[in-house]
């Protein structure tokens, strides 16, 4: 909800580089833990000015360098601004669907991610990915599942499904 006006204000990454803290905090305040937030955003951007030209870098192993940067964050950035499937974002949302339909077993983030690799064919890593986290937003939420109007309903076989 912050970002489109956050990115009008700062549209560069020389723009957020050169913020206070203080002034960056207000700015995400109401996204909550907004001091961590700002620090890793300041340190990114610093980096991305300093040692990436002012341009965000295109690789998994550069990305992760950035401050506040995991596999998920680069994962996200490499699919959406770069169309480069390098691996699938594993959001809480694709956990806990993937999960539910027996795409694995798995708890951990990384260790999701390497089971659908192996199962959805890498062309579709990216769009996969956000259609899960949006049937998640949707649909299958965490709290209150609509399972008798999913889709999917005819292959899950979860514990807790509500028909």
């Amino acid at each position: 909800m912050v970002t489109p006006e956050l990115f009008r204000k700062y549209p560069t990454p020389q723009d957020f580089a050169a913020l206070r803290p203080e002034v960056l905090e207000q700015e995400i305040r109401s996204t909550g833990f907004y001091r961590n937030k700002a620090k890793s955003i300041l340190g990114a951007s610093q980096k991305i000015v300093g040692e990436f030209g002012g341009k965000v870098p295109d690789t998994m192993e550069a990305l992760l360098t950035l401050p506040g940067v995991a596999r998920k964050t680069a994962n996200v950035v490499l699919g959406t601004a770069f169309r480069k499937a390098t691996g699938l974002v594993v959001d809480t949302h694709v956990q806990r669907i993937s999960r539910r339909l027996d795409l694995t077993t798995a708890e951990a983030p990384e260790k999701i991610e390497k089971d659908l690799m192996q199962l959805i064919p890498q062309e579709k890593w990216i769009d996969f990915a956000h259609e899960v986290i949006f049937h998640g937003r949707r649909c299958c939420t965490a709290r209150q599942p609509k399972c008798p109007e999913c889709p999917l309903e005819d292959l899950c076989y979860s514990e807790d499904k509500r028909l």
